[in-house]
């Protein structure tokens, strides 16, 4: 009976011991689970921002990379739109339409490397940048002067023609004009945005804007103006016997200039071309081309 009593006895503060360890258990299960539920949430979220990080870097690597490849741009659209004025004998239509010159024939066989078509495209001079940041363009490439500008705004390759700013006046008052001083008061007709332009300003002549080089002569043989600054190299090919401004002629040089192509801030087209450069200099290409338009004596070794 006491052994009975006893047993009965232990039965019972068992069930109060584990009546209490599964009160106690079930309240720190609650708060366990809460804290579970919280860390797992945060884990969640951490996770989720990670994996949204990795995403978005790898969008944003992936996207660097085509914006940094102009080169792989060109190709994939299959064309390099060239961006040119009508100049002489640098960029200039044949009979038949089709652009010619020493710019443009090595502008033809670059696209060819590239395994794309070249495309010109006639630009307003004076807004370039804006045609190649807006990718209207690919590259400019039209007796481009290495200016400060250029050179700030655009990925240029090195130079490969030398060049210099002339003042173009009638054979018959030129001389008259066989200095700086001489100019001073004569009526200038320069290009919009170019070197020329530049010179006129920085020597404080009086001149007018015009659309290009070509306009630039013809406001002279019109009498609109005095005189026009242009590059030599279209001076040698446009005025002179043999022209169709034979009464023209140039005198003094204002400055002294090289020619490169430009492309878009860090394209990688420019190397791209400066290797052509190189290669085609090598193998004799860009000598033939230059005698081909007259411009070898500028031509610039690379």
């Amino acid at each position: 009976m006491k052994k009975k009593i006893l047993a009965i006895a232990l039965i019972g503060a068992m069930a109060a011991s584990l009546a209490a360890c599964g009160g106690n258990s079930s309240e720190n299960s609650s708060a366990s689970g809460t804290s579970d539920s919280s860390s797992s949430s945060e884990a969640s979220s951490v996770s989720e921002s990670s994996s949204s990080s990795s995403e978005a870097s790898s969008e944003s690597a992936d996207s660097s990379s085509a914006e940094e490849s102009d080169m792989q741009y060109v190709i994939d659209k299959g064309t390099l739109v060239v961006g040119i004025t009508n100049f002489e004998p640098m960029d200039y239509q044949d009979a038949d339409g089709n652009w010619i010159g020493f710019d443009a024939d090595l502008a033809t066989a670059f696209a060819e490397s590239l395994g794309v078509e070249v495309q010109f495209q006639e630009i307003d001079w004076n807004s370039k940048i804006l045609e190649l940041d807006g990718k209207t363009i690919d590259c400019v490439w039209n007796g481009m002067t290495l200016t400060d500008e250029v050179l700030n705004s655009m990925e240029t390759t090195n130079a490969y023609c030398n060049n210099a700013q002339v003042v173009i006046v009638k054979s018959d008052v030129a001389d008259q004009y066989q200095d700086v001083e001489s100019l001073a008061d004569l009526n200038f007709a320069v290009e919009a945005g170019s070197a020329g332009a530049d010179a006129a300003a920085e020597n404080g002549f009086s001149y007018t804007e015009v659309q290009n080089q070509a306009a630039a002569l013809m406001e002279i043989a019109a009498g609109t103006s005095d005189a026009a600054i242009i590059d030599s190299l279209m001076a040698a090919a446009m005025i002179g016997e043999g022209t169709s401004y034979e009464d023209l002629t140039y005198t003094v040089s204002l400055t002294s200039e090289e020619y490169g192509v430009g492309f878009r801030k860090g394209s990688d087209l420019a190397q791209e071309l400066n290797t052509f450069f190189e290669n085609a200099y090598a193998d004799g290409t860009m000598q033939s081309v230059a005698e081909t338009y007259g411009v070898q004596a500028a031509l610039i070794e690379q």
